[in-house]
């Protein structure tokens, strides 16, 4: 589907949407964002910031933004430690109430991102995907999803790939509100930021 085609929420609305609100977040939660780069240092040290480029709109690369929540710790032979080992308890809040992910707001701002949309994943899994989950990148990557309100970290990789799909497919002003409300709620609770076996999701490996 061509990202310019679909209703008018869809044309029109959803990314002034975005904008607006992303602004808006960014000023009210400015002080939050100045705390949590302020501790990051403090405890992580430097950069604050966590970037790496990211798959979005019809595939094209962007760089996005994260707090740090990993340490740089290395073994003998120079190579990073397992993720268990660099992530900190400090690390497991943050990602546990989903501040690591406020920097993105800045992405969202920029138009890399929507507020609502399919998770940006790893470049190197582009060349994994079939056709079914490629239709994951006709809108943009979002700081919540579909997949994320409906088991996050929890279910599997063919599972969060069909509900990004199904979103695609229905992309709508009511749907999108009810994301946010429905991510709200996790975040307050704290749902499915691990998967079963790892505390952080096992890498995508193709179908």
């Amino acid at each position: 589907m061509n990202p310019s085609k679909g209703g008018i929420y869809r044309r029109f609305i959803k990314r002034p949407m975005d904008f607006t609100l992303s602004l808006f977040a960014i000023i009210a939660l400015s002080p939050v964002l100045v705390l949590v780069a302020l501790l990051v240092r403090l405890k992580l040290g430097s950069p604050v910031l966590f970037k790496q480029k990211r798959p979005g709109l019809n595939e094209e690369i962007f760089m996005m933004y994260k707090f740090r929540t990993m340490t740089d710790e290395k073994d003998e032979n120079g190579e990073l430690l397992s993720d268990s080992i660099r992530l900190t308890k400090f690390g497991k809040l943050l990602r546990a109430t989903s501040l690591d992910e406020l920097p993105e707001l800045f992405n969202i701002f920029k138009g890399d991102m929507s507020i609502i949309g399919p998770r940006p994943l790893l470049v190197q899994y582009l060349s994994l995907y079939n056709n079914h989950q490629k239709k994951r990148h006709e809108v943009r990557p979002g700081l919540s999803g579909l997949a994320q309100v409906s088991g996050r970290n929890a279910i599997s990789w063919e599972e969060k790939f069909d509900y990004d799909v199904r979103y695609v497919r229905n992309v709508t002003f009511v749907g999108d509100w009810k994301i946010i409300f429905l991510t709200i709620k996790k975040v307050i609770s704290s749902e499915d930021v691990n998967s079963d076996t790892s505390v952080t999701m096992e890498p995508f490996k193709g179908n």
